[in-house]
């Protein structure tokens, strides 16, 4: 087996000596000690060896023929690839003014001849190491002016984006939600200039309706992580209203932690959804229930007796008439939510009784089915709106009813449960473990029907999203009906999520807080 100090040599050292004595003795104990070593007569041929192969360190002895130690100590300093390199003097010389000499030339030790071994090594381990770490001084410099002018860079291109963005931006301190910075866009949105800005909160300068709540967001920044997309109406100088949408996110900036805001101007996208909303409600709602009636006519035979074939068609009309009014129905109800304009009625309410009701409703379909319900109702009250609720859970019992065999069960219960509890829930929401810690109601419809598949969990409560659609509209789905479940739940502060497994059947989840 090859001695570890052959394959891995400490350093690399070139001896420039005439004596050959001096060199092999030289030679033979560096060797031993574990460098690997170069040995050279002439200046010149060390010159030529140092250019072609740094070494680590070079031992120079001074008086030698054609070119002494000083004029090759001074051709290494000279030439970029070798200026580093630690050059040692060894010599007979012992002379003050030949020892000045070889450090004015650029040596960085001298030894006088004779010498001692135990004197070399130590001096060329104490220089080596010297060089070391002059070595990693140079990296770690190097290292931190790229970081220096890549942090520049990137500053003088934030700058750069920061000024020019079309997009209001602002920076506050975390701490007071203090404004440190706005640009332009932030001054041209709010009508105000920079002075007024700077320095002061947004409450201070009455920039919307829930200013305090805002700035509570920003302070727990560090605990909660990035906002995106939170929609805020946002009052300009002169008390003009607009709606934004706004995104956090948490930077530093000289160890200070600050709230960098973008803001997008989305009131002319609210007056559109409103116009819009205001169109389906008049121009669809009309003629679909003027068509629906009279197809109320045709199937009574107040219009004349229909053939089988007529009758068919009818029914099919019928279906999809009634199918076009839920659609157009849920899609009303689902943006006048999302605008804020349908009013959450809030109130002490009992939850045994939002289910018992919810089930009472549900009751026929199941029936018809072949499907049994069973309640495990909860005496508990909760400030929610009784309305929504119970068009939330009518419409998941109605999921699970619908998507369920002849035979099956389907559960609807409540519990009350602490946040601990609810997050050892497996697969839970991920948006439930935002949730502080205090009490809640847990409600529960679970069915023993078909299942979700897993790639559709993450996926349903969207829009339009339904696990299977042919199959869905068949049963008069029209995939809006979980958006907006998560919609009416998310306006009571709380989460909704579905735990499932294909082929044994479905749990939704709905989480309530106990106080307002």
């Amino acid at each position: 087996m090859l001695n570890q100090s052959l394959k891995f040599p400490k350093a690399d050292i070139l001896v420039i000596d005439d004596t050959p004595e001096n060199l092999n003795l030289l030679s033979a104990m560096l060797t031993e000690q574990g460098y690997k070593v170069r040995s050279v007569t002439k200046g010149s041929t060390g010159l030529r060896g140092a250019n072609a192969v740094p070494p680590d360190l070079i031992l120079l002895d001074v008086n030698m023929p054609e070119m002494n130690g000083y004029e090759v100590c001074q051709n290494l300093k000279a030439n970029d690839r070798t200026r580093e390199i630690p050059v040692i003097f060894i010599s007979a010389l012992g002379d003050v003014l030949d020892k000045i000499k070889a450090f004015a030339v650029g040596g960085v030790d001298y030894i006088t001849k004779p010498f001692q071994l135990e004197e070399v090594l130590a001096r060329i381990e104490n220089h080596l190491t010297i060089r070391q770490l002059q070595q990693q001084l140079q990296a770690q410099n190097q290292q931190l002016q790229q970081e220096i002018h890549d942090r520049t860079k990137a500053e003088e291109k934030f700058a750069k984006v920061f000024r020019s963005s079309p997009n209001p931006i602002a920076i506050a301190t975390v701490s007071e939600a203090r404004f440190l910075d706005v640009n332009p866009s932030f001054l041209r949105i709010s009508s105000y200039c920079l002075e007024e800005v700077i320095g002061h909160t947004a409450t201070e300068l009455d920039l919307g309706k829930n200013t305090i709540a805002f700035a509570q967001k920003i302070q727990l920044l560090p605990e909660t992580g990035s906002l995106y997309n939170q929609e805020f109406e946002f009052s300009t100088k002169s008390g003009e209203v607009k709606i934004i949408l706004i995104s956090i996110e948490l930077i530093d900036l000289a160890g200070v932690p600050c709230a960098l805001l973008i803001a997008n101007d989305i009131t002319e996208r609210k007056r559109l959804e409103n116009e819009f909303i205001s169109l389906v409600s008049h121009e669809l709602r009309t003629p679909l229930t003027s068509t629906m009636g009279a197809l109320d006519l045709l199937g009574a035979g107040q219009l004349g007796t229909l053939n089988q074939q007529g009758q068919k068609v009818l029914s099919i009309a019928t279906t999809n008439t009634e199918r076009l009014m839920r659609l157009v129905n849920d899609i009303l109800d689902l943006e006048r939510m999302k605008s804020g304009n349908i009013f959450m009625r809030q109130a002490k309410c009992n939850v045994a009784e939002l289910l018992i009701t919810a089930t009472e409703a549900m009751q026929a379909m199941a029936d018809k089915l072949q499907v049994q319900l069973i309640i495990n109702p909860l005496t508990i009250e909760i400030w929610a709106d009784p309305d929504r609720l119970i068009q939330t859970l009518t419409n998941l019992l109605s999921n699970a009813i619908k998507f369920s065999e002849p035979g099956d069960r389907v559960w609807i219960g409540a519990i009350t449960s602490e946040y601990k509890t609810v997050e050892s829930l497996e697969n839970q929401d991920s948006d439930t473990k935002e949730m502080g810690a205090s009490n809640y109601v847990l409600i529960t419809i679970q069915d023993e029907g078909r299942g979700i598949p897993e790639d559709k969990l993450q996926i349903i409560f969207e829009r339009f999203q339904q696990v299977d659609a042919s199959d869905s509209r068949n049963k008069g789905g029209t995939g809006l009906g979980l958006a907006i479940c998560r919609n009416i739940v998310q306006q009571h502060d709380g989460k909704i999520w579905v735990q499932s497994l294909l082929g044994e059947g479905s749990t939704f989840y709905i989480l309530l807080p106990l106080t307002r």
